[in-house]
């Protein structure tokens, strides 16, 4: 697998001892407030029989609800392992295994690789990539219909938090960061601008 800096710091942040807590939060609890958000305003859409490519799926929050919400199939580009395995149990679990494809790698260089699809999700995955430009760029090209981000405002309170945090990982000696990418540059690269 051709990976960068930050996905081999995903793979070390997110181990399976961090992802079984994750999988084990949504099976009580379900998706999170923000992806409850993202996958309200989805289920708005017709998406009976869509396809759905979610980037950085974590444990599949987003897969598992909108098949259960119609959508015919799904492709999930993953960085962490971890969080691969933990997707395929919960897809397993809820019975619709045979219906959902993982990619594990950086999604920038699987991008050519990978089909379009008619939903594409990024929950949560902007923030954790250095280069937004290519990241939004090539995902937002795989989008037939539907583009859907989660991602943190570009406000002093998260520039002064992002750097907080960037410095506990520095200290921990994790590769992993986060990132505030502009608000007005995703948009103007979704605007084709």
């Amino acid at each position: 697998m051709a990976c960068c800096r930050q996905c081999q710091g995903i793979e070390t942040y997110y181990n399976h001892k961090s992802v079984a807590k994750d999988l084990q939060k949504y099976r009580k609890e379900g998706p999170s407030k923000t992806t409850c958000i993202l996958i309200d305003a989805l289920r708005t859409e017709d998406i009976k029989g869509k396809t759905l490519l979610d980037i950085g799926g974590g444990v599949g929050a987003i897969q598992h609800e909108l098949l259960k919400a119609g959508a015919s199939n799904a492709i999930n580009v993953e960085a962490s392992k971890a969080f691969i395995e933990a997707a395929k149990e919960e897809a397993e679990r809820q019975g619709h295994a045979d219906r959902v494809n993982h990619h594990h790698g950086n999604f920038v260089d699987l991008a050519p690789n990978i089909p379009q699809a008619d939903i594409v999700t990024l929950d949560k995955v902007i923030c954790c990539y250095p280069d937004m430009r290519a990241l939004v760029g090539l995902s937002s090209n795989l989008a037939r219909r539907f583009y859907g981000v989660i991602y943190p405002q570009d406000t002093w309170r998260t520039r002064i938090g992002f750097a907080f945090e960037n410095l506990v990982y520095w200290i921990l000696r994790s590769s992993f960061r986060v990132f505030i990418h502009p608000t007005g540059a995703i948009d103007a690269i979704l605007c084709g601008e």
